[in-house]
């Protein structure tokens, strides 16, 4: 055989093709095995544009889903999944946590899945029919200001689920699933990662009428809505490349309706406590026109018990005692709350003021939402996240 070096022209010209044929069938292998995903990739971006578009023209496709009615009952973890008839869904994970230095950071991952009512009957699997978005936070002290991403999707293709019959929900590697008796929260951004392991601690908590939760005076406006509060927290966070094991509480959100808000409302006012003693405090005030109480409702349910207490409206007051306003927006927003629950008198102080999360790039909304610290008699009784929306402009869901 000769050397490499002095083979003829002609035998260099067949390897030369052979390799070439080499490259060009893997190369077309390649594109084949990744075709689904390049569409479905560009399909993901026109689910952003247009989504984008119904949320901020209100233009959405009407959506007939089935009533939200008492007596439904909720069985986990069936209920975990996802409801696709329904219009409007969404699991929410926020919680409190502390370093090995003992540093506090809060923490949010929430997904929401919507129900367009475009191409109902369109059997093509690039139908837009649902949509998801997910919006990750962290509030660091040490910062001063929220970290925040959000991310959009349309299901299929491996690349965005919200699975039915138990909860499995992603977009990308922002995950949130159950993994036996342990829940898993997974999100990976350039400057922040969460990975968590949630265990619950305490039963699930019914909201409302066992799990009917009333938005307005008219009970057709209302969700199906469970929380686990007092969840466990172990893992890790990682914030611009320095990661960080942490340790804490956590409380999850599910609901699901076809009507929740009321179209009188301008916005919510929302707390979920974890409350030092094992106990759990949930409480909401939906506003009207000119901030004007809405609507209102609570549940509280005492440590080591099965039991939960409802609050009607007259039964609570919310009542701002210091507001922030953001530089980014303008948006001015009470930051600092006395609130009012039968007999007791409880303050929210945040963990920081700017804890302003702008998503106006998937559900198109600006929102408050942070970690604050309940006091009573100006005594530490627990932890937990404070949701403030529509002081910017109306929240539409």
């Amino acid at each position: 055989m000769l050397a490499p070096c002095l083979r003829p022209r002609s035998q260099w010209l067949m390897m030369f093709m052979a390799s070439l044929g080499s490259c060009v069938a893997a190369v077309v292998a390649l594109v084949k095995d990744r075709a689904d995903k390049l569409v479905a990739r560009i399909g993901q971006l026109g689910c952003m544009l247009i989504s984008a578009a119904l949320t901020i023209s209100g233009a959405q496709a009407e959506v007939i889903s089935p009533d939200v009615v008492p007596g439904y009952r909720i069985e986990l973890p069936r209920d975990e999944g996802s409801h696709p008839q329904f219009k409007t869904e969404w699991w929410y994970v926020t919680g409190w946590l502390e370093d090995t230095s003992g540093a506090p950071l809060g923490f949010q991952l929430t997904f929401f899945r919507s129900r367009t009512g475009i191409d109902g009957d369109n059997p093509s699997r690039f139908a837009l029919r649902q949509v998801l978005f997910a919006h990750l936070a962290v509030s660091d002290p040490k910062r001063g200001a929220l970290l925040h991403h959000e991310k959009s999707a349309r299901p299929g293709f491996g690349l965005a689920a919200a699975k039915e019959g138990s909860l499995d929900v992603y977009i990308d590697d922002w995950q949130l699933r159950r993994d036996g008796d342990t829940y898993i929260a997974v999100a990976k951004a350039n400057d922040l990662q969460l990975n968590l392991k949630l265990q619950p601690k305490a039963p699930p908590l019914l909201q409302g009428d066992a799990g009917f939760s009333q938005k307005g005076p008219n009970p057709n406006s209302a969700s199906y809505y469970y929380s686990l509060p007092q969840l466990a927290v172990t893992g890790s966070v990682s914030i611009e490349g320095k990661e960080r094991a942490v340790k804490g509480r956590a409380w999850f959100d599910h609901e699901w309706s076809g009507a929740i808000v009321d179209e009188r409302a301008q916005g919510w006012d929302w707390i979920g406590l974890n409350l030092d003693d094992g106990g759990a405090l949930m409480m909401f005030q939906m506003r009207g026109p000119n901030d004007s109480e809405l609507w209102a409702a609570a549940k509280y349910r005492a440590a080591n018990s099965t039991e939960a207490v409802s609050y009607k409206p007259d039964d609570i007051e919310w009542k701002p005692l210091r507001h922030w306003r953001s530089d980014r927006t303008g948006v001015r927003y009470p930051v600092e709350w006395q609130v009012t629950v039968g007999t007791r008198v409880i303050t929210l102080r945040p963990l920081m003021d700017d804890q302003e999360n702008d998503a106006s790039g998937s559900t198109g909304t600006i929102y408050w939402e942070g970690a604050v610290l309940a006091y009573e008699a100006d005594k530490v009784i627990g932890r937990g996240y404070l949701e403030l929306t529509g002081y910017g402009k109306k929240m539409r869901l």
